[in-house]
């Protein structure tokens, strides 16, 4: 199992699954999750810098890379998803961190400041609007730019059936989808350990899964707590070119849910952490060691 150069890689049987992990560093503790299609290796470039600060812990979400992937829509909610990174950190000592996450780790994250706000010490969410606003309020641009949503939430096996036919050129169009990539900004290793992945009709199925769930239970658990705002210090960064910086102030969708934010355009993409790795380092050392 390749794993960010200078890490150990291990698995934890916390919340009734396995949730695999790479971790490095030492001092404070910082978690980092990682986004749709992609595994922990995607903060291979910028987890190390943080590891001269920080103890980082960088696990597959459930259903995606090494980790679990249960049977069940209703076992891929983004609060199920926090829920084990919440136990995972505490399986390792940690009540309280500082908390990262891009794209569907920048949900769960949300979910998991929402669900146990103590021990989240800081919030960083990467290139995403709030999911309810998202759906809600969903535009014809945004729905031509993040159709996936809904294809992938269709009903098992046909996004599957479709996606097993050539899982490289459907994942690397998601890649390349979403502004300003291509695939030379993928690291040869990164690539290699998602392409090892997403071949997996598992890591298929949880993927759809995840964004079923989205529609099913993610979307009425945010519409409960539409009321609360999350008031640790917040990062909010997003990709400059990307579709969410084209379509959303992305920073403003934030405004009433997040109590202290510091935004933070970066050059790129959706993928602008593979792309922009030095200005996405030290965006996040600025604000974590404020």
């Amino acid at each position: 199992m390749s794993t960010i150069p200078g890490f150990t890689f291990d698995a934890a049987a916390v919340n009734g699954q396995q949730i695999a992990f790479a971790r490095g560093g030492s001092g404070p503790p910082l978690m980092m999750l990682h986004g749709f299609p992609q595994t922990h290796m995607m903060w291979h470039a910028v987890a190390p810098r943080l590891a001269a600060h920080f103890t980082v812990i960088a696990p597959d979400l459930r259903g995606y890379g090494a980790s679990s992937k249960p049977q069940g829509t209703e076992n891929y909610s983004f609060r199920e998803m926090a829920a084990d990174q919440l136990g995972l950190m505490q399986h390792l000592g940690f009540d309280q961190f500082h908390l990262v996450g891009h794209d569907r780790g920048g949900r769960t994250a949300h979910r998991l400041a929402l669900d146990a706000p103590k021990a989240v010490q800081t919030l960083t969410l990467m290139d995403i609007v709030p999911t309810h606003l998202l759906l809600n309020d969903l535009t014809r641009h945004v729905a031509k730019a993040y159709y996936h949503w809904f294809f992938l939430a269709q009903p098992s096996p046909f996004p599957e059936t479709l996606i097993a036919h050539d899982p490289d050129a459907y994942f690397e169009s998601c890649l390349l989808g979403w502004g300003a990539a291509k695939i030379t900004d993928f690291a040869p290793d990164a690539l290699a350990a998602y392409r090892t992945a997403w071949r997996d009709p598992d890591t298929i199925r949880g993927m759809c899964e995840d964004y079923r769930a989205v529609l099913a239970f993610d979307f009425d658990h945010d519409a409960a707590d539409l009321d609360r705002r999350i008031t640790c210090p917040a990062l909010v960064m997003w990709g400059a070119d990307g579709a969410m910086g084209r379509a959303y102030d992305v920073a403003g969708t934030w405004a009433d849910r997040l109590s202290d934010i510091t935004p933070a355009p970066i050059p790129g993409g959706h993928f602008f952490v593979d792309q922009h790795p030095d200005e996405t380092s030290a965006a996040l050392l600025a604000f974590l060691r404020a």
